[in-house]
């Protein structure tokens, strides 16, 4: 296949043209010149991308920068935008040029061979008529609107007629436990809503009613439930809250889409990113952040360009609980086609079948396709060779992205994906988080790929690899040495705030206690001396199961509510060039002793409560687990323990209020390290 002319060229021509400025990206010493200027010059990055993506405000700017502050910075204060408005600008034209909107297979239609094309006008008038419908039910610009369901084009119609009326979108993921959804929507008191009756996954049909009757008896801010009849139950609700047919809300093909102008920091929508203390933490991101964001990584980045001029298509697998699902809709904003799948990738239960998304990549006919890491790995170790399954002559680039991507992975695909233009594949490794919406560290389809290595660090993103703090909260940058990820300077994508956090105190202990006024991301990185990156896996004790991140206490809940334990610990060792591995230790009643029954009940518990992607890979029973002098789980210390550090230079005993709990870990840690 022809490949377009890379979107960092026509970018770096309009920096010429438009503003006086030569770089040369086709090279690392270019590309260099080109993030040193991003991320020293603030003001004149960020409107060089305002300009060059001819964002729309009927009010104009004051500032791009209020003050280079982190937390706190304002960004284009007096600008007003609305993401909806930005995704239908580019209806009309690629309508016309005959691109879909979103293409759409689930489970089932794949058995059938079947995908459903949705057309843009077709889009905004389910869209209108949902937005229409929401404000008949008194939703307000900042009220809130929950939503259960899975990766279908529901969602997708849900999320954007939400943002058209400039309420609040939070979503989760219908396989989620009772536990972990109420934790993230009681906090946030959903005015409606939105909900699927049931799932299907890996070929078995989850029945989520008796779920959503559950949650409602427990979020009293809701008055409207609208249901997405997905299994067409005929179920009764028996309640006195309104209950709205999805179907039916839609369904009116005269409602006109006017989306409601909102200032740049607007919320747009509230995701959840676990610390290892507490609730879910529940992040509130801007429209206008997001949206300067999602381009500058999905165009200038990732290289996908409107369908109406490249004929783009954009898959990244992810479940709607994933932040990869909000970077799946952000294709929208570019005018480009999504692709999307509702299901497992991995086949039936006793059926593995781990060629499925590739098929659907080649009868989507997508040309740039993304999943987590894991799933490359799983592709490996199952022998998938894709081009023998699916035509995908129409791919151009991969993406991975969860968790890192080990080198024998680089190897795979380019050994089974096509050939583009006689080159191996572009295989672009992303890294970056829920927490500020977007990447740190990215690809480039200008320079080269080497395989374990992401190519550079992202435009407008100030990234360093720190030493420890020094006694003064400071660290200093590395290069080719394993440091702290850490950005120096904000970025417009960076939370507003964290919902009901008086003060930002919480916002404030997330990412800025280790070092004052510098974003502390919480993964270990190396900056190679080319200015590749490579992320080493998590540094501090959140788990990371899948590209799914998940707070330690979550899990302690679900645990620790049966009888028989008194007290936990999990740790998950993610770490580059070893298998992902989470064992969880227990502390069991006197007497009792760990056996296989005990153990499903713990495995079950947390499936039930969380998800499945949270099942620890072993369970053992221990006499005590670590704790400080203030009773606080020792998790990061043992997780470097079990990683291969000394015990001596992790655990200081002098620090700890049970010190001879130390002995049996360290024993641990050593058989690990033979194993």
């Amino acid at each position: 296949m022809t490949l377009p002319e890379p979107r960092i060229l026509h970018f770096t021509r309009w920096l010429a043209r438009e503003r006086g400025l030569q770089f040369d990206p086709t090279n690392h010493e270019g590309y260099d010149a080109l993030w040193r200027w991003s991320v020293s010059d603030l003001p004149a990055f960020w409107s060089a991308l305002w300009d060059y993506f001819e964002l729309q405000s009927p009010t104009p700017y004051r500032a791009v920068l209020d003050e280079e502050v982190m937390p706190g910075a304002r960004w284009f204060d007096g600008a007003q935008l609305n993401y909806a408005q930005q995704v239908f600008r580019h209806a009309d034209a690629a309508h016309a040029a005959g691109h879909p909107a979103i293409v759409f297979q689930n489970e089932a239609m794949a058995e059938r061979g079947e995908l459903q094309h949705i057309a843009w006008p077709q889009l905004r008038q389910q869209v209108a008529s949902l937005a229409a419908a929401l404000r008949g039910m008194g939703v307000q610009p900042g009220d809130r609107v929950a939503a259960i369901l899975p990766t279908t084009p529901q969602a997708a119609i849900a999320f954007l007629a939400v943002a058209s009326v400039g309420a609040v979108w939070s979503v989760c993921s219908p396989d989620m436990g009772p536990v972990a959804v109420l934790d993230r929507f009681r906090q946030i008191e959903p005015k409606v809503l939105i909900a699927c009756d049931g799932y299907r996954y890996a070929g078995v049909v989850h029945d989520r009613l008796p779920l959503l009757h559950r949650l409602l008896g427990e979020l009293p801010s809701v008055r409207d439930v609208v249901l997405w009849r997905q299994l067409s139950s005929t179920a009764g609700h028996g309640d006195a809250l309104r209950w709205h047919d999805f179907t039916q809300l839609t369904a009116d093909t005269h409602a006109l889409l006017t989306p409601t102008w909102l200032p740049f920091e607007h919320p747009l929508w509230v995701v959840y990113s676990s610390g290892t203390t507490g609730l879910p933490k529940p992040i509130v991101h801007g429209h206008g952040g997001v949206m300067l964001e999602a381009l500058k990584l999905m165009q200038l980045h990732n290289d996908i360009g409107p369908s109406i001029e490249t004929g783009d298509r954009f898959h990244w697998y992810s479940s709607t609980g994933w932040i990869m699902w909000n970077c799946q809709m952000s294709g929208l904003l570019g005018g480009t086609t999504i692709c999307l799948f509702d299901g497992s990738p991995g086949g039936r239960q006793g059926a593995p079948d781990w060629a499925t998304l590739w098929r659907f990549a080649g009868a989507s006919g997508a040309t740039f396709f993304g999943a987590g890491a894991a799933f490359y790995a799983s592709c490996l170790k199952a022998g998938v060779a894709p081009t023998r399954v699916a035509d995908l002559s129409r791919l151009r680039a991969v993406g991975s992205t969860g968790s890192p991507l080990a080198a024998e992975c680089y190897r795979w695909a380019w050994e089974q994906l096509p050939k583009v233009d006689g080159r191996d594949i572009w295989l672009t490794s992303i890294s970056g988080g829920t927490d500020f919406a977007g990447g740190f560290i990215a690809g480039l389809r200008t320079l080269p790929v080497t395989e374990g290595e992401m190519q550079c660090r992202c435009l407008g993103a100030a990234v360093q690899a720190w030493s420890e703090p020094d006694g003064n909260g400071r660290g200093h940058p590395l290069i080719d040495e394993v440091g702290e990820l850490v950005c120096t300077k904000p970025m417009p994508s960076m939370p507003l705030y964290f919902w009901n956090d008086p003060g930002g105190r919480r916002y404030h202990d997330s990412y800025f206690d280790m070092y004052p006024g510098v974003w502390r991301h919480g993964d270990w990185l190396r900056i190679t001396p080319r200015g590749g990156a490579i992320i080493y896996g998590r540094s501090d004790a959140t788990i990371n199961r899948h590209g799914i991140r998940m707070g330690t206490s979550e899990l302690y809940r679900a645990v620790e509510a049966l009888p028989e334990v008194l007290d936990s610990l999990v740790v998950d060792l993610e770490y580059l060039g070893r298998e992902s591995y989470m064992p969880l230790f227990v502390v069991l009643r006197e007497g009792l002793t760990l056996d296989d029954a005990l153990s499903q009940r713990l495995k079950a518990a947390i499936r039930e409560a969380l998800s499945a992607r949270h099942v620890p890979n072993e369970i053992f029973q221990v006499q005590a687990i670590p704790r400080t002098l203030s009773g606080k789980k020792m998790e990061l210390p043992v997780k470097k323990l079990l990683l291969g550090q000394p015990a001596e230079k992790v655990l200081n005993a002098d620090a700890m209020a049970n010190a001879d709990s130390v002995a049996w870990f360290a024993q641990f840690a050593q058989r690990r390290s033979h194993a």
